[in-house]
């Protein structure tokens, strides 16, 4: 497997591509055609240099592909109702900069509140029945990981959300594809694997992981204060997870293999076998960011 620096997200039946700067979002509309967006994206860490920096770069990374990914998912939700909005006359174009923020606020705020405050206030529940910190540090990142599991498991009840996870399946088999040094065609983006290392399931699941272990070490009794330190360490732990990530998608050795294979067997969850007509949707994502055949010429020669 060679880096080839490119990563996506699932749409509403569609992929968002991005290759550093330039990103491109391919949507099947309900006519059959495939409408292509093609813009560039300049993050919070293009314009300050020390955003870059280990174990800080992996939050402004998350933020700002939350930011990016609401805007795409935004647009693409758009063609829901083309044909309505056509006889009206008018188009949506998706969020605007100010919507788009107000939303990736409201969702971390969202966020925040069931992965980490909820987990926090129902480990201490347990204290009537145990006394020893470490066990409901344990216990606490448990239930944390259950309700994440959970969640996703629910929504992939939903209609929508399971074309979605399809769609996030024809986006790593496309960046698998590549990376193995295949051209780039349906027939070979539909038996590569639908898992891949750097997928943000994965980022997610060594965030839980690494919360475990850290706040193992954090023993506060007082509730409030507990909370808080939970709260104030996100940062550091999303610091920490994003590095973790960046080591496995990078490196391919008997390490990295063995520490991402809890990320990819959660994607056994937020992934599906994509149709043909979604690989194809995908394959015109890459190819408008990123030249595969240069790149297998480079790598594979």
């Amino acid at each position: 497997m060679k880096y080839s620096g490119i990563g996506g997200q699932a749409v509403l039946e569609g992929i968002m591509m991005k290759n550093g700067q330039d990103y491109a979002v391919a949507v099947r509309k309900p006519d059959g055609e495939i409408e292509i967006k093609k813009d560039r994206h300049e993050s919070f860490s293009d314009k300050h240099k020390w955003a870059k920096w280990p174990f800080i770069r992996g939050i402004f990374a998350f933020v700002d592909s939350l930011a990016l990914g609401m805007s795409t998912l935004s647009w693409s939700a758009s063609f829901a109702e083309t044909g309505e909005e056509e006889k009206n006359g008018k188009k949506e174009t998706g969020l605007s900069k100010a919507e788009t923020t107000i939303t990736v606020i409201i969702a971390v705020l969202l966020a925040v509140g069931v992965f980490v405050v909820l987990p926090t206030f129902l480990s201490n529940l347990l204290k009537r029945w145990i006394t020893s910190m470490t066990l409901i540090a344990v216990l606490e990142g448990v239930i944390r990981l259950v309700i994440f599991i959970g969640y996703v498991s629910a929504i992939s009840l939903m209609k929508d959300i399971r074309r979605v996870y399809m769609y996030h399946g024809s986006e790593h088999k496309c960046i698998n594809c590549i990376e193995s040094g295949l051209p780039l065609t349906v027939e070979n983006v539909m038996k590569s694997s639908k898992e891949h290392r750097r997928c943000g399931t994965s980022f997610l699941l060594i965030v839980m992981l690494i919360s475990i272990i850290l706040f193992i070490f954090i023993r506060i009794e007082y509730l409030p204060l507990r909370m808080l330190s939970r709260l104030l360490l996100i940062p550091v732990v999303a610091g920490i997870s994003y590095e973790i990530l960046r080591i496995n998608g990078r490196f391919d050795n008997k390490l990295t293999w063995l520490i991402s294979r809890p990320g990819m067997w959660m994607q056994a969850l937020t992934t599906r076998e994509p149709d043909e007509k979604m690989a194809e949707v995908a394959i015109r994502a890459v190819e408008a960011v990123f030249d595969w055949k240069k790149f297998l010429e480079e790598n594979f020669s």
